[in-house]
Order: C-alpha cells, then sequence, then structure tokens
C-alpha cells in the first residue's frame, strides 16, 4: 500500500541535524528535478527579500521564511516525518506508533512537497516554506512543473498495489494517476452528517478533514491491515470502525472515491 499525503503549511525547525545530502533522498529519480527547484528558491531568496515574500505569499509575519529558505543546503535537517506538523500529522502521531507501524508508515507513506516533489517520512530534509501553489520565476508553476517529471517515477513507486490518495488538490495536481494504477487508487472524502430538523444533511469538513484523515491513516498502519486495491480498504476501514461509502470508477483508468461520514467532528 502507498499512502499519498500533503504536507504541512507550517514546520518544525530543522534543529542540528546534518545539512541535506540531495542523493540520500528516496526516489532518485526525482534528484535532477529537486536540484532545480532547491537552486531557483535559494537564488530568489538571497535575492530581493520583498520580491521572494511576494512569490511565495509570505506575510509580513512571514518574512523570516525567506531567510530560512536562502539557507537550505547548510541548514540542519530532520526526518520529514518530523518537520511536517499540522492537524494531520498531529492526528497520524508517527513518533508514538509501535515499531511495527513505524516500519510500516516509513515503507508506505509518501508526502508531496513544492520543494521535493515527493518524499517519505524517513528523509532527512530542512524546514522550508514553499508550497505546491507556488509560480517560480525561471521554472514557473510547481505543479506543472512536477507534472512533468513525477510520472514514472510514482508510477514505479506505486507497484502494484493500493494506492490511497489524501492530497489536497493543490498537491494531486502534481501527479495523477493513469490507467491500470488508477483503477487501485482510491481518493477519500470526509463528509459530516448531521440531523436538522429530522432530516440528514451532509457537509465537507476542512480542519476536521485532516484530522480524521490522519487517524484513519494512524488506525490502518496500527492495525497492520495491507489491503491489495480498493475494495478491500473499504474492508478494511469498515472492520476498523469507520463508516465508509464508496463508488466504484464508471470506467477503466478512474480512481474509486471513498466518503468516510462522521457524526462527530474533533
Amino acid at each position: 500500500m502507498l499512502v499519498l499525503l500533503p504536507p504541512s503549511e507550517g514546520k518544525a525547525g530543522g534543529g542540528r541535524g546534518t545539512p541535506l545530502k540531495e542523493e540520500a533522498l528516496a526516489m532518485p529519480g526525482l534528484r535532477n528535478a529537486r536540484t532545480a527547484v532547491l537552486d531557483e528558491l535559494i537564488e530568489l531568496c538571497l535575492g530581493d527579500e520583498d520580491k521572494a515574500r511576494d512569490v511565495l505569499g509570505l506575510s509580513e509575519g512571514l518574512r523570516g521564511e525567506v531567510a530560512k529558505n536562502a539557507e537550505l543546503r547548510t541548514a540542519g535537517t530532520r526526518p520529514a516525518g518530523e518537520i511536517y506538523t499540522g492537524v494531520l500529522y498531529d492526528a497520524l502521531g508517527l513518533a508514538t506508533l509501535d515499531p511495527a507501524a513505524k516500519r510500516r508508515a516509513a515503507a508506505s507513506l509518501l508526502v508531496f512537497s513544492g520543494l521535493w516533489g515527493a518524499v517519505r517520512t524517513t528523509d532527512r530534509i530542512p524546514s522550508y516554506r514553499c508550497s505546491m501553489g507556488v509560480k517560480l520565476p525561471g521554472l514557473g508553476a510547481l505543479g506543472a512543473y512536477w507534472r512533468g517529471v513525477m510520472d514514472p517515477v510514482m508510477t514505479e513507486a506505486a507497484g502494484t498495489g493500493l494506492v490511497l490518495d489524501l492530497r489536497s488538490s493543490a498537491y494531486a495536481a502534481a501527479w495523477k494517476p493513469k490507467g491500470e494504477v488508477a483503477g487501485r487508487t482510491a481518493t477519500v472524502r470526509v463528509l459530516h452528517s448531521q440531523i436538522v430538523d429530522g432530516v440528514e444533511k451532509r457537509s465537507v469538513v476542512s480542519h476536521f478533514n485532516k484530522a480524521t484523515k490522519g487517524r484513519l491513516v494512524r488506525d490502518l498502519l496500527l492495525s497492520g491491515a495491507a489491503p491489495a486495491d480498493p475494495a478491500r480498504l473499504v474492508e478494511a476501514l469498515r472492520d476498523l470502525g469507520y463508516v465508509v461509502e464508496c463508488t466504484a470508477p464508471a470506467k477503466p483508468g478512474k480512481a474509486w472515491a471513498l466518503d468516510v461520514v462522521v457524526e462527530q467532528i474533533h
């Protein structure tokens, strides 16, 4: 099973770890593309600070992120699973998984990124600020840039098993499973169910969408479940107590759509 996650906007500091070693990152097929983005981001942030803030979409209060980006090659690193914070990663709680679940996480989780394309949670990276929505002066929109190089690498990473796609739309734009891979891919939407005047109403949640997805991944990792396809994923999630409704693709080459329905949001 391969689980695709979005990154978090906020990130922990890189600490005192060793500097970045690009050659040590997983998915070496992305190395040249990563270097190109990294070089341009550093060059941008070493130049006009106001221009860099504008390109990166940073507020005045986040001015310090520009200086941090300028030092990405010498900054300390930590495993990506420690760098990414926020609602989804808090709920996922990688640090508190048991040893077997941690091994499963290292093998199955892949975090998409505007800077790195995609990294394993065990890859050592510095703290940075560069979302997939950024348009760098020389490379253009990062979503389109990564889309041009991601397909062969991701198709190989997907192997022959299930792909559980929990990315937000901005990061999903960087790679869209096609053909046979799409047929064993499941996307997930979280819906909040409420009874209003005797009628059930459902709404898409945002903050709690992230929390539910984090808990869902954590539960799968702890259970040791290894569903081979979307239909078996639905069974596994229901066994774990989730209310899941699924829509099989109407034609080949399309992903399955799963709705996880929650009555309480927390």
